[in-house]
C-alpha cells in the first residue's frame, strides 16, 4: 500500500464553501468517479479542510501512478465534469504550476517503528 498527502486551496467565500462541501457529503459524489478513483488503484481517499486549506490523504494499491491516473481520469468524461464543476470553489495553492489543482506533498516526518 502507499500513501500520499496532497494540497489545493478553496476560494475565500463561505458560500462557495458551503456549497462545496454539500457536494462532497456521504451520498452526494458521483458514483462513476468513484468508480474510476477505485480502477485507478486508490483504496481510500480523504479529504480535509481548515479555512480554505484542503489536505487530501489518497491510499493507493502499489501498482498506482500519478500518471496511470492522469491517463484515465483524461478519458473519462465523468471526471471531466466533475473536476470542471469543483474548480468552480477551488483555486491553486501558491507555488502549483499552472493548471495543477492537488499538489503532492513532500512526507517530512514519521513516528519511527
Amino acid at each position: 500500500m502507499q500513501r500520499f498527502c496532497l494540497t489545493l486551496d478553496l476560494k475565500d467565500d463561505p458560500d462557495l464553501i458551503k456549497e462545496y462541501e454539500a457536494w462532497h457529503a456521504p451520498g452526494k459524489g458521483w458514483p462513476e468517479v468513484r468508480q474510476n478513483d477505485l480502477a485507478t488503484g486508490v483504496l481510500d481517499l480523504q479529504i480535509y479542510r481548515f479555512g480554505t486549506r484542503m489536505v487530501m490523504i489518497l491510499e493507493t494499491d502499489d501498482n498506482f501512478s500519478f500518471e496511470k491516473k492522469a491517463a484515465m481520469d483524461a478519458g473519462n468524461p465523468h471526471v471531466q465534469r466533475w473536476e470542471e464543476l469543483m474548480w468552480n470553489y477551488q483555486q491553486a495553492v501558491p507555488g502549483a504550476k499552472p493548471g495543477q489543482k492537488w499538489v503532492l506533498m513532500e512526507q517530512i516526518f514519521q513516528f519511527e517503528k
